[in-house]
């Protein structure tokens, strides 16, 4: 953020002019039915200049009294009311009004209309007064910055430089050039002027923070860091000095620091705006996404029309895992500023989890509008191609990304994502490892590790494989969401007792008939994105994703058994409810998949609203599925994932709970696949699972990785390749590293 200097000398308006002696007489032009004689004019004037200010407005007031149309009354007036820090506008625009001709009645107006930032009518003005006087350097500053007030810095550039040739030593025309250079992004040249006004103005606070600023956007950290510190020594209540210099401290990695001088900034001004969506970006990167969110709601209330700060919140709730609320803030960003690059791009990853495919790459092609070079959008269009399986194309996109900017660490991540890693792979590996190095914001680092994780893993360098999966879970715990095993052990003590074997004949008169829906539930990474492929490619079967729907509909149902109000309303308002949104996503598809794995903890809900429906259950390897997931950089999946220890124990919980189900659902209602064997005989679980849905053999299902659908989990690459057995058995390269895994053995 740049500032500008303050006015050194007694203002007129704010202009930092010395008020001009008049002569007596009146512009050209000008015919009053009464003339003042230069002795009352110049009795006003002395009053002003010795500041014996109030008497002089009494007089002013006085003459005015007589001759109202006396626009030299109106100026000095303006000029006693200003230096008393009242109001003196109106009197400014009498004056301006009456002495149309007069440049400098003129240029006060633009100045006071310039210090209230009424930018659009303070250019008219001194545009006015520059027709009189065009070589005047106070109107001609004056005008350059009502011009990058309007956001127009490169018509403002031209008028300083006029400025500057009339009057050199001008300090404040050198400082606001360099604002101008910077919003341009001409960062050297920014320096070099906030360097000229240093020389006429060496311990200036505030030109040495722009300079820091300048320093910073131009990468030279820690050059910008000394200068910040420079600055707020010589004024430690400069606010805008810590928030540059927690900008900078960000920049090196130093996030701590950066905490603490954006706190410091808004201990000293708590309406600071920018310093609070600085703040809350920070604490994001430290992990600290929950502290956040009241910084963007403060400063959006302070702020309602600043797109940034809702893009801000946006991207907390969405990090939240908060969709629809994102989704809306980000539209509100846009409907502000509809050229905001970051809300369109933010705007398509929430849309993309909304499973609104078409929309989100609607969105990223808008952000790519705004900016061609626009790295994150072109990863991230990547991503698309790759949830459609266009893995050559979305490298392209990858591979652009990287040239544009060589630190963006998602698009190496991405990368390795999408393709089996070999030894051939070199460059890359240098590239990430070289990043990874550097201070880099914890989810990009987080990324990189993962990614690294799986270069060595495909490589079969297995233990710098696990060392590398290790540091980015040890990252991730850094975001501060704990896993409470206790808590769930709780849900599924509630769950058992609320849906036992009565449970489920009671509900069959408000249950739904409904056979469309069809569940693949399971541990997540035990082949329930490769089931939902094998069936999507049977063309009486949609895909519908992980439905984020039974989760909330527990909790509700779980309320209203606590208030006694648990009964087939709520069950057939459910599932209701739930044909409804399924409906949104496939039309009139005979059957409809919903993979979402942590269903296995609803089924007894899921069968009481659809007792018709068909449940498959996957089953894996307790060692292939932890250290699958241990593997996975999750977006949203529970905080189990990143330790083995809570892994270990999601995992007795989950088999406590499906052994449940397997006592008390129908035969016809559960079907059992174990992954291992889906493998091995790929055709002739198929041809059960087909059948204990309801349908007929197809053999596209058995070219399932060919099926043309978009595909947004983890497994988006693997189930676009053939079936093969390399993934079973894999925890044996790791062996040594599951001991925490082991009791799982005796209950699988």
């Amino acid at each position: 953020m740049a500032v500008q200097p303050g006015r050194n000398e007694p203002c007129f308006c704010g202009s930092g002019r010395k008020f001009k002696h008049c002569h007596g007489g009146l512009p050209a032009g000008v015919s009053p039915p009464q003339i003042l004689s230069p002795h009352e004019i110049g009795a006003l004037v002395a009053l002003v200049n010795e500041g014996r200010l109030s008497e002089a407005e009494i007089t002013a007031r006085s003459s005015l009294m007589a001759h109202p149309n006396a626009g030299i009354l109106w100026k000095i007036l303006s000029v006693a009311l200003e230096r008393q820090g009242k109001d003196a506008l109106p009197a400014l625009r009498r004056a301006a009004e009456l002495m149309p001709n007069d440049a400098e009645a003129l240029r006060n107006l633009g100045a006071a209309l310039h210090d209230q930032g009424q930018w659009a009518a303070a250019l008219e003005s001194l545009r006015r007064a520059l027709t009189i006087e065009p070589d005047d350097p106070d109107a001609l500053v004056d005008a350059a910055d009502a011009m990058r007030g309007l956001g127009r810095a490169r018509e403002a550039v031209p008028l300083y430089q006029r400025a500057l040739l009339r009057s050199p030593q001008r300090v404040e025309a050198h400082n606001n050039l360099g604002n101008a250079f910077l919003e341009l992004g001409q960062h050297a040249d920014a320096i070099g002027c906030y360097r000229l006004a240093l020389g006429l103005k060496p311990r200036d606070a505030q030109i040495l923070c722009n300079l820091s600023n300048a320093l910073r956007q131009l990468g030279r950290l820690d050059e910008a860091t000394a200068i910040g510190r420079e600055a707020i020594a010589l004024d430690p209540r400069l606010s805008v000095a810590h928030n540059n210099l927690g900008l900078a401290l960000a920049a090196l990695g130093r996030r701590e620091e950066a905490v603490a001088s954006y706190r410091q900034a808004l201990q000293l001004q708590p309406a600071y705006v920018e310093a609070l969506n600085n703040l809350g970006n920070v604490l994001r990167d430290l992990g600290e996404r929950r502290s956040a969110v009241p910084l963007y709601a403060q400063a959006i209330e302070l702020d309602p029309r600043r797109a940034e700060s809702h893009c801000n919140l946006g991207n907390v709730l969405f990090e939240l895992r908060q969709i629809d609320e994102a989704v809306a803030s980000y539209r509100q960003a846009l409907a502000l500023q509809p050229d905001y690059a970051p809300a369109h791009l933010s705007l398509a990853f929430a849309l993309r989890q909304q499973r609104r495919p078409a929309d989100a790459e609607l969105s990223c092609q808008a952000a790519l509008t705004i900016n061609p070079n626009y790295v994150e959008a072109l990863s991230f269009l990547g991503e698309l191609r790759a949830d459609r399986g266009q893995f050559d194309e979305a490298e392209k996109l990858f591979q652009r990304a990287i040239e544009i900017g060589p630190d963006f660490s998602f698009a190496f991540a991405s990368i390795a994502t999408h393709r089996r890693m070999t030894r051939d792979d070199t460059s890359w590996r240098q590239g990430a490892e070289a990043l990874a190095a550097k201070q880099l914001p914890l989810g990009h680092e987080i990324s990189l590790r993962y990614a690294l994780g799986k270069y060595f893993d495909d490589v079969r360098q297995y233990d710098d494989a696990f060392k590398q999966y290790r540091q980015a879970n040890e990252l991730t715990k850094r975001y501060g969401i704990k896993y409470h095993g206790a808590k769930l052990t709780q849900r599924i003590d509630q769950i058992i007792r609320s849906f036992d074997g009565a449970f489920t004949h009671e509900c069959r008169d408000c249950a739904s008939a409904s056979e469309v829906p069809v569940f693949i539930v399971g541990m997540p990474r035990s082949g329930t994105s490769l089931t939902e492929q094998i069936l999507a490619s049977h063309p009486a079967v949609f895909g519908g994703g992980e439905v984020t729907f039974w989760n909330a509909a527990y909790d509700d149902y779980r309320d209203a058994e606590l208030q006694g109000k648990a009964g087939a309303k709520l069950i057939a308002g459910m599932a209701s409810a739930y044909l409804e949104h399924l409906a949104s996503l496939s039309g009139a598809a005979p059957r409809v998949v919903d993979k979402m794995p942590a269903n296995f903890m609803y089924a007894g809900l899921i069968h009481a609203a659809f007792p018709q429906a068909r449940i498959i259950h996957m089953r894996r390897h307790p060692f292939d599925t932890c250290l699958s997931i241990y593997f996975q950089n999750f977006f949203n999946i529970g905080p189990y994932a990143n330790d083995l220890d809570d892994l270990a124990h999601y995992y007795s919980e989950y088999l406590r709970v499906t052994r449940h189900w397997r006592a008390v659902l129908p035969a016809t209602t559960l079907l059992e696949v174990p992954y291992e064997a889906l493998i091995e005989d790929q055709e002739g679980w198929t041809r059960r699972m087909l059948d204990f849905i309801g349908l007929p053999w197809d053999p596209k299902c058995l070219d399932f990785h060919q099926t043309d659908r978009v595909v947004i989990t983890a497994s988006k690459w693997q189930v676009r390749q053939k079936i093969s057995a390399a993934s079973v058995g894999r925890w044996r390269h790791y062996e040594q590293y599951v001991a925490p895994l082991r009791h799982l053995m005796d209950r699988y």
